[in-house]
């Protein structure tokens, strides 16, 4: 009946979708969700563009992804530029001027780094062992303490000690005034929320929402001569292989009565005895008036099988893991696995639509 079934709606299902249509192709699109989007899905709660599942800015420096997508919105001048609050004390990020300048009472490039320099020297680390160490060799043990310790921890559920010093393999230190988060020459938020960039991607598709894959897998393989997967990859094989792991989030939102709750879109929470890393104000991502606002405060949690999976684990044991599921997905001529968990990649948005792109245009 179909030339494609597209298992997911999210982005990368929607644009390789889009794709095939213009090649004159038939697509089916299914999501599990009762709700076309994926994570980038945003709903409108009292007047306000909601993330519903974590904030997502868009950012890029390739001008042919940026072109790309803004042919299906119009973004704003949105700039990423979050706070960090540790305990009664208010940082810039990323690591800039404005940090050291509050942080140590310097106003110059080259007293940050000594002091940065100092701290380094001081606590001698040659080979790090672990996480902490490795962020101790690189920002200095203030930066350390009061910016990284507890976020890490509260993201990984673990001591900073006992999680490998691979992790950060370096730190963003920019001495100069900036509190522009991306580098990225293109950045900035749809008008109207990420919904409606997916809702045209998909204009004149069939959807389907609220249909899981793989429990009728025979049946819904059927309708289509080649299927397009973008969930789980182990969970496609059942688990065979064991399992990959991920991180999770839990979201607490809330409508207030009040104008602006925080003053900032993004404020990070780096203590460790607060439970939640962060709390996004979602009005400001538009610049929003009104008398109410509405925050979501972010809580990192395990993840455990029938969980939604949010963040790979993309150590050297989940890699190997990976690719042994991935040499499976290859002998498989009529499936095409991708996006975030079908290729077990932590990937941003403008990654995806690059590969998404690049999977439509090997199709004939």
């Amino acid at each position: 009946m179909y030339d494609y079934l597209i298992v997911g709606a999210g982005l990368f299902g929607a644009v390789f979708a889009h794709e095939m249509k213009k090649k004159g192709k038939s697509c089916l699109v299914i999501d599990r969700r009762d709700h076309i989007g994926g994570n980038v899905y945003t709903k409108e709660i009292s007047g306000i563009q909601v993330h519903v599942y974590g904030a997502h800015i868009f950012h890029t420096h390739d001008k042919k992804i940026w072109d790309y997508i803004s042919g299906f919105c119009e973004f704003n001048n949105y700039v990423n530029s979050p706070v960090a609050r540790y305990k009664d004390e208010i940082y810039n990020l990323p690591f800039n001027m404005n940090t050291f300048s509050k942080m140590w009472k310097v106003y110059t490039p080259a007293q940050a780094k000594a002091v940065i320099e100092e701290q380094v020297k001081e606590a001698g680390i040659k080979e790090p062992r672990n996480l902490e160490e490795q962020a101790i060799s690189l920002a200095g043990r203030d930066v350390y303490e009061k910016l990284v310790k507890g976020y890490t921890e509260k993201q990984w559920g673990r001591d900073c000690k006992d999680l490998p010093a691979s992790i950060i393999k370096r730190l963003p230190l920019r001495f100069i005034y900036d509190n522009n988060y991306f580098s990225d020459r293109y950045q900035g938020i749809p008008i109207g929320g990420y919904t409606g960039i997916i809702e045209k991607l998909l204009e004149g598709i069939e959807v389907r929402t609220g249909v899981d894959f793989l429990p009728a897998r025979k049946e819904l393989s059927e309708l289509a001569e080649k299927i397009v997967y973008t969930g789980a990859i182990d969970e496609f094989f059942d688990y065979s292989e064991g399992e990959l792991e991920y991180r999770r989030v839990r979201f607490e939102t809330e409508v207030l009565d009040t104008d602006n709750y925080q003053g900032n879109a993004v404020v990070n929470y780096t203590e460790r005895e607060i439970p939640y890393t962060r709390i996004i104000e979602h009005k400001h991502f538009e610049f929003g008036k009104g008398d109410k606002t509405v925050i979501s405060r972010e809580y990192p949690c395990e993840w455990k099988r029938g969980d939604e999976p949010y963040y790979p684990i993309g150590d050297e044991k989940n890699r190997r893991l990976y690719d042994k599921y991935k040499e499976k997905a290859d002998r498989m001529a009529n499936y095409i696995f991708g996006g975030r968990l079908a290729e077990y990649r932590y990937y941003d948005m403008d990654d995806v639509i690059a590969s998404a792109l690049a999977a439509s245009e090997k199709e004939e």
